[in-house]
């Protein structure tokens, strides 16, 4: 099992120094840097860190119950069932638990952008936030109590909307995208739609690795398998990292797409790089709402 998830901490940590190169370097194909790069190496950073200090205070306790308490009553499995007992755990349950706030709060501000900010979208997006942080707190106040993880009943719905929160997420944005594809192809008969394609692909396949994996985490700790939810509970924030990792790479290296939907098309995108999207600021015609594609442009990093 800590094989497994060093090996998965090995991938963070590449992919994570990618992510942070990529952005310190300036596009290929002649783009832009992104405007918001600071705050993607601060989001890079603080999630890195977070994650850091989690996985830290794992090992230190595998260390201890293999060296330090290998002579308790009852030998290892009381530890790991009631390792909440050992204020180290309760710091990487809580680290962990403020790493994932950061990774949908990332989601949150995709959804924003790709909507524009769109009422009907947003607030029911950040109830759903708010909600999955309040019951991220109860979990860790009853963690830091004593009560064994397994039994925390509230952690199974918080996993349920944190999977809801990113499963909606996809649904909302590949709608989007493909509605404005929908729209580009009927004001440009000829029009390559291979990037809003890409885009979504992307989207989709990202939120898949993440969901799949929390999934799985739901249903073994509804069945009560303390061994898959003990593996699934220490990996699935570097899942979710990396999942994100692969998304940021790509952008910061020019291969998203870049949009100003304020006037009518002018030009055809061939590179990609997500900003700032649609405009529905005017209720005219289709063209008035899609706006300008300009591929060298980049005001706001999706």
């Amino acid at each position: 099992m800590r094989k497994d998830l060093c090996t998965a901490i090995g991938i963070y940590f590449l992919l994570t120094a990618q992510a942070w190169i990529a952005l310190m370097q300036r596009p290929r194909n002649g783009g832009k840097i992104a405007e918001h790069r600071l705050m993607l190496l601060f989001y890079i950073f603080i999630t890195f860190t977070l994650g850091s200090i989690s996985f830290g205070a794992g090992v230190k306790y595998t260390e201890m119950i293999w060296i330090d308490l290998r002579d308790s009553p009852g030998g290892l499995l009381p530890l790991i069932e009631h390792y909440t007992n050992y204020r180290i755990n309760v710091l990487a349950l809580s680290v962990g638990h403020i790493e994932e706030w950061f990774m949908q709060a990332l989601l949150l501000h995709r959804c924003s952008v790709i909507w524009n900010r769109s009422r009907w979208v947003m607030v029911p997006m950040i109830a759903l936030y708010v909600a999955m942080i309040g019951l991220s707190i109860v979990v860790v106040f009853q963690a830091s109590t004593g009560a064994s993880f397994y039994n925390i009943t509230i952690e199974l719905a918080y996993l349920c909307i944190q999977v809801g929160h990113t499963i909606i997420y996809t649904i909302l944005v590949t709608n989007r995208l493909f509605v404005m594809r929908g729209r580009m192809k009927q004001i440009m008969a000829q029009y390559d739609s291979s990037a809003y394609d890409a885009i979504a692909l992307m989207i989709i396949e990202s939120a898949a690795l993440y969901s799949v994996f929390a999934i799985i985490f739901i249903v073994a700790f509804g069945m009560h398998s303390d061994g898959v939810t003990t593996l699934c509970l220490l990996s699935i924030s570097k899942i979710q990292a990396i999942a994100q990792l692969f998304i940021i790479i790509r952008v910061a290296r020019g291969r998203a797409i870049t949009h100003e939907w304020s006037t009518p098309v002018t030009a055809i995108p061939t590179a990609i790089a997500f900003t700032e999207t649609i405009s529905d600021t005017t209720e005219g015609t289709d063209t008035e709402r899609i706006g300008k594609l300009e591929p060298d442009v980049c005001s706001d990093v999706f």
